[in-house]
């Protein structure tokens, strides 16, 4: 089976990396996680990187005069790599338009809200003040404006009586560890594409693939 090289990208704990890694422990998984990449040295993420047996690399964003030269050193890290597809989980750094275009149709990212709602920050707290009975989280591909590509696949989780923004965050969370695996699949084996237009054509991909409800 030919794999799709994937690089993931962290700036903090890396718990939808571990998520991924499990999932690329099965042979049958169609990926393969060439590179961990973070802007932080201290990220514990790391060290899980490490304990899944996956290279990892520190690309420092301090050690760089602008954003743009560090996204450059970053970029021939991934190339070096040679991976395939980004998937950023909890990189917490927004990515210039110069990297964004570089990596155009191949770099997807996790966010924890239904999109289109909820976009940016403090999900789960504005989730609760809105008084809404369906949170949730995205995986969708990474365009110019934030958090606002085409999306790939969604998972749905009620809020219960009595949450607060950690009781849900938990849950979401939770949902994001399923989600992430189940939507980098749907790419690698083709049924899902980026059209090249900011969309994204189903190929043989069912409700049941794209949407999970908890």
């Amino acid at each position: 089976m030919k794999k799709l090289k994937v690089a993931v990208m962290i700036s903090g704990r890396g718990s939808n990396m571990g998520s991924l890694a499990r999932a690329a422990m099965d042979p049958e998984y169609p990926v393969e996680i060439v590179l961990v990449l973070s802007n932080k040295p201290h990220a514990e993420g790391l060290d899980l990187a490490q304990q899944h047996g996956l290279p990892i690399r520190v690309v420092d964003q301090s050690a760089f005069d602008s954003r743009g030269e560090h996204e450059l050193g970053i970029t021939q890290a991934l190339q070096e790599a040679g991976a395939e597809l980004i998937c950023m989980a909890g990189y917490m750094r927004i990515l210039e338009d110069a990297f964004v275009n570089e990596w155009r149709g191949r770099l997807i990212n996790i966010h924890p809200s239904l999109l289109p709602s909820f976009i940016g920050l403090e999900t789960h707290a504005r989730a609760l003040e809105r008084g809404v009975r369906i949170h949730g989280c995205s995986v969708h591909f990474v365009t110019n404006e934030l958090d606002a590509g085409p999306i790939v696949a969604q998972a749905a989780v009620a809020v219960e009586p009595g949450d607060d923004k950690n009781s849900l965050a938990a849950r979401v969370l939770e949902a994001e560890h399923e989600l992430y695996p189940q939507a980098l699949k749907l790419i690698a084996d083709g049924k899902i594409r980026w059209t090249g237009d900011d969309s994204v054509s189903d190929n043989n991909a069912t409700a049941d693939d794209v949407a999970i409800f908890r």
